[in-house]
């Protein structure tokens, strides 16, 4: 896995190449595999494959772009009612769409994460464009995809020894 860690890029291009059930059932099984306060898992998802649905998606924020070319978009979602840790969703979210980026790595896949929340503007835009119902909120659109061009990292080794403070 830390192999996958310094591998992934955020990639925006894809081929017209199909994301199979399997390899969406895997990215999805990823995600849900993180960890979350008290074990709330808040989250859902929508796997959408729909051209005409990924176009409304990719206007829905200035980030979305990516989504109207690509074969697939997972709309990570969080549940709004029965959570034990409210406040702590943002970061049970994020860690679930690490993980669903770290598996595309592995799968050869290509990802880029488009934030939706906490901008209630952009959250209403996907809510509208997938008919999201009451209880659930839009948190971030994933498009992914066989990646077009050869993935470049941008992140390299970001290691810096001087932001680290050790106390004994």
């Amino acid at each position: 896995m830390v192999d996958a860690i310094f591998k992934r890029a955020s990639v925006r291009r894809f081929t017209e190449d199909f994301v199979t059930d399997d390899e969406v059932r895997a990215l999805l099984r990823a995600a849900m595999a993180a960890p979350s306060a008290g074990n709330q898992q808040p989250w859902e998802f929508y796997v959408v494959r729909d051209a005409a649905t990924l176009e409304k998606l990719s206007v829905t924020t200035p980030y979305a772009k990516a989504a109207a070319k690509a074969p697939c978009a997972i709309v990570a979602c969080t549940r709004t009612k029965g959570l034990r840790f409210p406040e702590c969703v943002p970061q049970d979210m994020s860690a679930a769409i690490e993980n669903l980026l770290l598996e595309a790595v592995d799968l050869g896949l290509g990802a880029v994460w488009m934030g939706v929340a906490p901008e209630v503007d952009l959250v209403a835009a996907v809510v509208e464009v997938l008919d999201v119902p009451v209880g659930l909120e839009p948190f971030a659109i994933i498009a992914c995809g066989i990646p077009a061009d050869e993935p470049t990292p941008k992140g390299k080794d970001r290691f810096d020894e001087q932001r680290i403070h050790w106390v004994s």
